[in-house]
């Protein structure tokens, strides 16, 4: 008769840190895929009112008239104070993941997998209960470098997953400058971390930095 073993749970977990970490060099789909959202979660940044969110009750921007915030987002930048993107730049942002969102980003990206939406599904699954899709947990990443010192552009982003994100969970953003590359483009590490204070996602980016068109931020102000 032979004996039955069974696989300890350790081990299963560390399968799946294993699989999940992979590199992400498809900007256009990182890209779009949040842009996409963006739109959905927040029609005031196309040009239509956001009914839910009326604009007396936002923040005034962290980055100015580039971005717009809520209460219960949190946002620090340090720097040395002069308004220009420099290596040693630091930026934080923590958003809550919502049910709402995580519902409205699969609808606005296509990504419907029901172990993001069907709580029974979920629970007969690996991870026992539903989870934050990995790319909507790494739009705060971009949430985060769009409040640097002038116009954002990404240019690449690299992520690894390490680590599933609870429905409800808040999480935070982290990006450092590490590199001026020169003509405007700065390279930063870009880590994401939950409410432990563990990382869930660890990356690089690159981005260029613009100047504001100021003339465009007129006729918004004019239009406001």
């Amino acid at each position: 008769m032979s004996e039955r073993t069974t696989t300890p749970m350790s081990e299963v977990t560390e399968s799946w840190l294993q699989s999940q970490k992979h590199l992400s060099n498809s900007v256009e789909h990182f890209y779009s895929s949040m842009m996409a959202a963006n739109r959905a979660m927040f029609p005031a940044l196309a040009g239509d009112e956001d009914e839910s969110e009326p604009a007396g009750d936002r923040q005034p921007a962290a980055s100015p008239e580039l971005t717009y915030s809520k209460p219960e987002w949190t946002f620090e930048h340090a720097d040395d104070g002069d308004g220009v993107v420099s290596v040693g730049d630091r930026i934080r942002f923590s958003k809550r993941m919502t049910e709402d969102e995580i519902r409205v980003f699969a609808d606005a990206s296509g990504d419907t997998n029901r172990l993001h939406l069907d709580a029974d599904f979920a629970k007969e699954t690996r991870f026992g209960r539903q989870i934050v899709h990995g790319t909507l947990v790494s739009g705060v990443i971009s949430a985060a470098l769009a409040r640097l010192p002038g116009l954002t552009i990404y240019l690449s982003q690299d992520l690894q997953f390490l680590g599933p994100v609870d429905l409800g969970e808040t999480v935070t953003a982290i990006c450092e400058v590490v590199e001026d590359l020169g003509d405007g483009r700065f390279r930063l590490t870009t880590v994401v971390e939950d409410e432990d204070g563990e990382t869930v996602i660890d990356g690089e980016a690159i981005v260029l930095i613009d100047d504001v068109p100021e003339d465009a931020l007129d006729e918004v102000d004019d239009d406001a």
